[in-house]
């Protein structure tokens, strides 16, 4: 059986830091106000994320050079075509990749399958070329890996954005 003293209702003191019960939002106002900002920041992704290195076009010129390097390294005999070829996509896929990871990150388009992409196929390849596992096995750890950065991808999506799982071009 409860004591007198554990009856008695507790009052809440505000301290100096703290505002008065009667100045704080209810939790539906918080809950409004966060919707609210959640879509001014939705609303404000409307321009391309900057570069780190300002307007200055480096992955434009990096893919540039890989497509060169590509379409030059088919004319170019064996085996310097094949080094040509080989350089060509990887520039031109690295310069994608950087440009992908700023959009996503920013919030500005959700590149979610591109990047678990470019986690699932490295650590297949890894796995196939480098050690002598059954190919069964190699696959499962390809898509485990993808699936997992997948769900990480769209969760850190999700947070930037405000709940957005996705942009479609307007």
């Amino acid at each position: 059986m409860p004591t007198k003293r554990q009856r008695r209702k507790r009052r809440r003191r505000h301290t100096a830091g703290s505002p008065p019960p009667q100045s704080r939002p209810s939790a539906v106002a918080a809950d409004d106000a966060q919707r609210t900002r959640a879509a001014r920041r939705r609303a404000g992704h409307e321009e391309r994320p900057t570069a780190p290195w300002g307007s200055f076009p480096l992955t434009e010129i990096v893919i540039a050079i890989g497509v060169v390097l590509l379409a030059v390294g088919f004319f170019i005999p064996p085996p310097q075509g094949f080094v040509m070829i080989a350089v060509g996509l990887g520039l031109a896929s690295l310069a994608g990749l950087e440009l992908s990871i700023r959009e996503h990150f920013a919030a500005y388009r959700s590149h979610t399958l591109l990047l678990s992409a470019a986690i699932g196929v490295p650590v297949f390849g890894a796995l196939f070329i480098g050690t002598k596992v059954s190919p069964a096995i190699c696959v499962a750890a390809g898509l485990m890996s993808f699936g997992g950065a997948a769900w990480l991808f769209t969760w850190a999506f999700r947070r930037r954005s405000g709940g957005a799982l996705y942009r479609l071009r307007g």
